[in-house]
């Protein structure tokens, strides 16, 4: 049984925050791979500045194919919009039924989870790895027995940040991984 950790996200665009976030929960958890599930739309959130669907898929695989240890999963593309997470869990465990999914959230994240849809059910049929996030405070006395508090090095680096500085015309280069960069540089025209 593989143990799986999926990290989903919009992912607009792929960072490396993200990246070096799922490297080291490779190799400093429990976990044998991380899945990047690429969201089409998150229920939470604003799309008016979303990068086109395809283009964020492609970057996730572009950063993503040199490490075995990561995947790109586009489940959710598949799925009724908007995206919730309970869906995809349920539709991976159908899929997958040989995998332990671990669902990987920021302290943001958990901050809001009492908003997510199903989050009662989240917690009680699925495990859930939660990062530190600066400025979001978790109580791991108070976490329930599903809910796992991991320390990692924290980068802080967004993709507003990446999608804000390109605007501005930055080279922000070693903020995304080098194939990303490639393929953002020779589409800059079109993303801003």
């Amino acid at each position: 049984m593989k143990r799986i950790g999926l990290f989903g996200g919009s992912f607009n665009p792929i960072h490396i925050g993200h990246l070096a976030l799922a490297n080291y929960l490779c190799e400093f958890s429990h976990l044998d791979e991380v899945w990047f599930m690429v969201s089409p739309q998150n229920p939470l959130k604003r799309n008016a500045q979303l990068w086109d669907d395809d283009l964020r898929l492609e970057l996730a695989r572009l950063a993503t194919e040199d490490y075995p240890k990561f995947k790109v999963c586009d489940i959710e593309f598949q799925l009724p919009r908007p995206s919730f997470t309970i869906h995809t869990l349920n539709a991976l465990k159908e899929t997958y039924p040989n995998h332990e999914f671990t669902l990987i959230i920021g302290a943001d994240n958990w901050a809001l989870f009492p908003r997510w849809r199903s989050a009662d059910e989240i917690i009680a049929r699925h495990k859930v790895l939660v990062y530190p996030r600066p400025g979001y405070e978790v109580d791991k006395d108070e976490l329930p027995p599903s809910i796992t508090l991991v320390e990692t090095p924290l980068l802080e680096v967004s993709s507003t940040f990446i999608r804000e500085s390109l605007e501005a015309g930055k080279d922000v280069r070693y903020f995304v991984h080098p194939k990303v960069w490639e393929r953002i540089i020779k589409l800059q025209k079109s993303l801003i």
